[in-house]
């Protein structure tokens, strides 16, 4: 199958992640398959998509949730005009499907893609699922599900898949074990654009950490406001740090990671589930409608995550936990297997198969896989 499709969305990398995990899937598995991206015109989208063999549009429009009312007036008024680039976008490119994998930029292009009569799939990453996906599953043939969700969508049209993992993690996975010896290695999230609170909260941490567990290492992804000073603050204690404000080899990052601090986006927790990571989790409260904690307690129920609070965590707090953990090795291997039970490696898979069989219908069964 000659398939063209379009994977809308952006803004994160919890976004962008999964379609690309998508796009390559489908480039694997169908010969001369192409992949168009219409994303946003943020750095983190091209820093995400860098180096993939997709072409890539973007589109002018705005979020809705979370802004003043002056904002939103604005959105809605970009609506229209941002639904008609994406509409020729859309008829340039004639893709059989269009697929939406989360972010603001997914409205316009998916409702251009109904009035096209073009297929339309959308992806909820989250346990409470976004506005945006509230609205277009609506319109959306098929909703995939990474997390048992709380918003009832409708039955027929929704299967729970899992969250896609890129192809190099996945094979990382596979890989033998090499987490051994005394030493172990924390790798701290804060997300694909970093976060500042558990930035702050792990130096503070790293400080008591160094003192009472001194072959601890360090892999922190900072974003780009806090790369500068939180790596200086490492050296100026001594300890042994990998600081970037970007990483983009997270499969051999992840692999060598003993435990993880991590915000609770739900596709870093894929991954982490997935490499059998360990992780402490750090929900960003101000998430909408609270699904960083919603997620977060779905992987501490089943026993590879414990979620601290931001607001009740302190650094000394933070370092206690973490050196409870490495001093009952046991309790962290236990945990380690917890988290991959709770991983769907076949997410992608799933939903390709899924992806392919609306095609085939929708073009009167004409084209098989």
């Amino acid at each position: 199958m000659n398939l063209r499709i379009v994977i809308t969305g952006g803004g994160t990398g919890g976004h962008l992640f999964p379609g690309i995990a998508l796009a390559t899937g489908l480039q694997e598995r169908l010969d001369g398959c192409r992949v168009l991206f219409i994303g946003t015109p943020r750095q983190l989208d091209k820093q995400a998509l860098a180096g993939y063999d997709f072409k890539q549009e973007t589109i002018q429009c705005m979020g809705l949730k979370g802004m003043g009312w002056l904002h939103r007036l604005r959105s809605v008024v970009q609506l229209p005009a941002a639904t008609l680039e994406a509409g020729r976008i859309l008829k340039k490119f004639a893709p059989q499907l269009v697929f939406g994998v989360g972010g603001y930029v997914t409205g316009p292009v998916l409702l251009a893609a109904r009035l096209r009569s073009i297929p339309v799939c959308i992806h909820e990453q989250n346990s409470v699922p976004g506005l945006a996906n509230r609205m277009l599953s609506l319109i959306a043939d098929r909703i995939f599900l990474s997390l048992p969700c709380r918003h009832r969508f409708p039955r027929g049209r929704t299967m729970l898949v899992g969250n896609p993992v890129r192809k190099e993690i996945l094979a990382a996975a596979d890989a033998p074990p090499r987490r051994t010896g005394e030493e172990k290695i924390i790798f701290i999230l804060g997300g694909s654009q970093g976060a500042h609170r558990v930035n702050m909260l792990m130096i503070d941490a790293a400080e008591n950490l160094i003192r009472e567990y001194p072959r601890v290492r360090f892999i922190h992804q900072t974003g780009r406001a806090d790369a500068d000073a939180v790596r200086a603050r490492y050296q100026a204690m001594g300890a042994e740090a990998e600081v970037s404000d970007f990483f983009r080899d997270m499969a051999q990052l992840y692999a060598r990671a003993d435990l993880a601090v991590s915000r609770a986006g739900a596709t870093t927790l894929a991954e982490l589930a997935v490499m059998g990571v360990p992780a402490l989790l750090i929900p960003y409260p101000y998430a909408a409608d609270d699904h960083q904690r919603t997620n977060a307690l779905h992987y501490e129920a089943g026993g590879g995550a414990v979620m601290l609070p931001e607001q009740e965590l302190s650094g000394g707090r933070l370092a206690g936990e973490i050196v409870k953990l490495m001093r009952t090795p046991a309790t962290l291997e236990g945990m380690s297997v917890k988290m991959k039970k709770m991983a769907r490696p076949d997410a992608a898979e799933r939903i390709i198969e899924a992806c392919l069989e609306l095609v085939s219908a929708k073009s009167g069964g004409n084209h098989g896989p």
